[in-house]
């Protein structure tokens, strides 16, 4: 979970005053209150001063990029109101502490901490229950959107885990290295849903949804009946049908409880195979090898995600080389007999167990059943509206109009499901605005951090600025001559002012329709 950045809070003591003609028309001075790192900055209403750590993993935002009255984080691209200190967009949700700014002749100093900005309003059209079916990030992103907003209704959520929302991204990373204690994996505590009257039902499986008669209908036979429905379902991840993958110590890693079972697993030590070089395969493989164990990847690919990086996918595969990862590359598995796996040209590899990371598949049976309009996920307008009035999707399960590109997309992110349930909850309550964030995402392999802007998809032309093997680079990808997507490889400063290009140019798209 760790980024490198300043630990240690830099500029003037706040506390003892500044010159009022310090503080720029734009952006913000940064200094000190007390050890803690405060952001001062001025608008047309006055003075503002508010924390300067990220509420996600506590990201230097002082090194992050204005944009209006905005400050990003270069971590992971949460979004903070300058004036307010209110979080904006995931992954951040809690608000940054606000300290009162006092101006003393030409000094302006800041001494106490006040508490944060309300931003809920009367809501008297608002539905009287929503359902949401999932307990993901969308769902639980929705969630809190909702109560933020103030929306006073009965809110339910309805998810087959046994676990509440969680923080999906780390299972792989530093969870499952051993790294990250079990309390900072769920989002929240069981006291915020109780204070937030989010009615959070566990092991609850949706059987069916009656869209004319509004309610889903649970496994038990109970029915729960709803004026707007969120389906935030998720994706399932893929299993191959091969010989000997039916045994117990073939995982895989999507749920709090798969990542328990397969650090149970690990702790035995021994040899892994991964199956599979996208994202969350070489994250876990690189946590695996933290923990000492002999780890193979396999992949049909000659090199790792190549299709998505190019030749980042490369440098990646060095990265795990030289950390001591072995990789099959250009193989299928082609069965398993609890201690070695058969690869398709007849050689085998010492495994005590596998983890297979092939991908995962949206689920849209309940839509499908439902009568929903599916296709690669569950097609939404750009409200993220379904085929049905008043049911809505979001994340991985929602197939969304391209907000520059004449085509649908469905993104598989943790931000862009996180930003897509706020969206939603907007949505649900009214509110007629498109959804059009810019997909982000960041992985982490080894010690090193890669930032991921736009969609891709099917590029055919990657443009490169720096060196990818001193790990200090952007890579962008075209299609057609236009930029779709780019990562970053030592430059969050870059990946930052990427995304502000891309609001940038879908806000310009915009206006510019007739």
């Amino acid at each position: 979970m760790s980024e490198s950045g300043t630990d240690a809070p830099t500029g003037p003591d706040l506390r003892e005053g500044v010159p009022l003609a310090d503080i720029p028309a734009t952006g913000f001075l940064a200094g000190h209150v007390d050890g803690e790192t405060v952001l001062l900055s001025r608008s047309g209403d006055g003075l503002h001063a508010i924390g300067g750590r990220c509420t996600h993993y506590g990201g230097p935002l002082a090194e992050g990029l204005v944009v209006g009255e905005t400050v990003r984080c270069p971590w992971h691209h949460a979004c903070f109101s300058l004036r307010t200190g209110i979080a904006l967009k995931a992954p951040a949700f809690d608000p940054l502490d606000r300290w009162q700014a006092e101006i003393e002749g030409d000094r302006v100093f800041v001494r106490t901490r006040i508490g944060p900005a309300d931003v809920a309003v009367p809501l008297p059209d608002a539905p009287g229950r929503i359902v949401i079916v999932g307990g993901g990030a969308a769902g639980f992103a929705a969630a809190e959107m909702l109560r933020r907003l103030g929306y006073g209704g009965s809110l339910v959520m309805l998810s087959d885990d046994r676990d509440p929302p969680c923080d999906r991204p780390n299972l792989s990373k530093d969870y499952l290295a051993g790294q990250a204690e079990p309390e900072w994996i769920p989002l929240k505590g069981p006291d915020f849903y109780e204070a937030q009257k989010i009615d959070l039902r566990l092991d609850s499986r949706v059987a069916a949804i009656d869209v004319a008669g509004k309610k889903t209908v649970m496994a038990d036979g109970t029915a729960v009946d709803f004026d707007r429905l969120l389906i935030a379902t998720g994706a399932e991840p893929v299993r191959l049908p091969l010989p000997g993958f039916d045994r117990p110590n073939v995982l895989t890693l999507r749920s709090v409880a798969d990542a328990d079972r397969l650090i149970a697993r690990a702790e035995q030590g021994g040899s892994a195979a991964v199956i599979g070089a996208g994202f969350i395969g070489l994250e876990a493989a690189a946590s695996l090898r933290d923990r000492g164990l002999d780890v193979h990847v396999v992949a049909p690919e000659a090199v790792p995600m190549e299709r998505v990086l190019g030749d980042l996918g490369r440098f990646i595969q060095g990265l795990h080389e030289r950390n001591g990862v072995h990789f099959h590359l250009g193989r299928k598995p082609a069965s398993y007999d609890g201690e070695r796996l058969v690869l398709d040209d007849g050689s085998s590899v010492a495994a005590d167990f596998l983890l297979v990371g092939v991908g995962v598949r949206p689920r849209v049976a309940l839509a499908a059943e439902a009568g929903l309009a599916v296709d690669n996920g569950i097609l939404v307008d750009d409200r993220l509206e379904t085929s049905a009035p008043d049911i809505f999707a979001a994340g991985d399960v929602a197939n969304y109009p391209h907000p520059l590109a004449d085509e649908r997309v469905r993104t598989e992110h943790w931000i862009v499901a996180e930003r897509q349930g706020q969206a939603a909850a907007r949505a649900m309550l009214g509110d007629r605005r498109a959804y059009r964030d810019v997909p982000f995402f960041w992985t982490r392999q080894f010690d090193t951090s890669i930032h991921y802007v736009g969609h891709g998809g099917a590029w055919d032309e990657a443009a490169l600025s720096g060196s990818i093997d001193d790990g200090d680079c952007s890579v962008h990808y075209l299609k057609d001559g236009m930029v779709r997507a780019a990562a970053f490889v030592g430059r969050p400063d870059e990946s930052l002012a990427e995304g502000a290009r891309v609001e940038a140019a879908i806000e310009g798209a915009r206006l510019a329709r007739p």
